[in-house]
């Protein structure tokens, strides 16, 4: 049997300290986890989203990566947290408070989780034009598991107010 082919795409989010490089470097270390060369949006500049008062802008950014053989959306979680920890996110319990650091795993090839610890496809993507227009850069015709419109047709589902393109690419 031939070596199956799975599309992750991974969002990463900071809203503390230097978040640019935080996400370049975080990027770099994911692409360690690609069987070839990973595709990586733009960054993005986007409001803070049912955050406390006073919290700063997100940087944003989707990579996309083909895992290495072995990888499953279980372990490849548990190297998200654990990156996130050796980058320095602190879980005080608060909802949407800053962090230097948020990896969230949004989908794995075409597999579907609905456990405890991970529910694939992300959740709340559908709801998050900071993850749809990255995204949409860089895998517009899409389809995540479980629906029937593309990445692009999810975003027109949204008001498009809330994110800013940079002129800078998470990846060199």
């Amino acid at each position: 049997m031939g070596l199956e082919h799975k599309m992750v795409y991974v969002a990463l989010g900071s809203n503390l300290g230097e978040s640019e490089l935080t996400l370049r470097m975080a990027a770099a270390r994911i692409s360690d986890w690609s069987l070839e060369k990973v595709i990586g949006s733009s960054l993005w500049e986007t409001e803070p989203l049912n955050c406390p008062p006073g919290s700063p802008s997100f940087i944003n950014a989707v990579m996309g990566l083909n895992p290495k053989q072995g990888m499953s959306p279980e372990s490849l979680l548990v190297d998200l947290l654990e990156l996130e920890m050796q980058i320095g996110r602190e879980r005080s319990g608060l909802v949407n408070e800053p962090r230097k650091i948020d990896l969230d795993l949004i989908s794995f090839g075409m597999e579907t989780r609905n456990a405890e610890s991970l529910i694939l496809p992300h959740p709340r993507v559908f709801e998050r034009q900071f993850v749809l227009s990255p995204l949409k850069e860089i895998a517009p015709d899409f389809i995540l598991p479980g629906q029937n419109k593309s990445v692009t047709e999810l975003l027109k589902d949204l008001p498009l107010d809330r994110v800013l393109k940079l002129d800078k690419l998470l990846l060199p």
